[in-house]
């Protein structure tokens, strides 16, 4: 499973540009709120990459005996 990552880039212009890494869904969003509030700006641009689409891997792991007791 990759580490969730949030890079930031401030630009020589002043831009800023923001890039989420191993963020699935709707959860890369709760970041563009608290960058907007860091910054005190408001963002102007955005796009979704193929990860928004994404739904996170889970791994369940389930061990029994054959009796059914653990």
């Amino acid at each position: 499973m990759t580490d969730k990552q949030l890079i930031v880039q401030v630009r020589p212009d002043g831009t800023v540009h923001a890039e989420t890494i191993g963020m699935y869904g709707e959860e890369c969003l709760d970041y563009i709120a608290v960058l907007e509030n860091l910054l005190d700006a408001e963002a102007t641009e955005s796009s979704f990459t193929e990860a928004y689409a994404q739904v996170a891997a889970e791994q369940h792991t389930t061990t029994s005996t054959w009796d059914g007791v653990r």
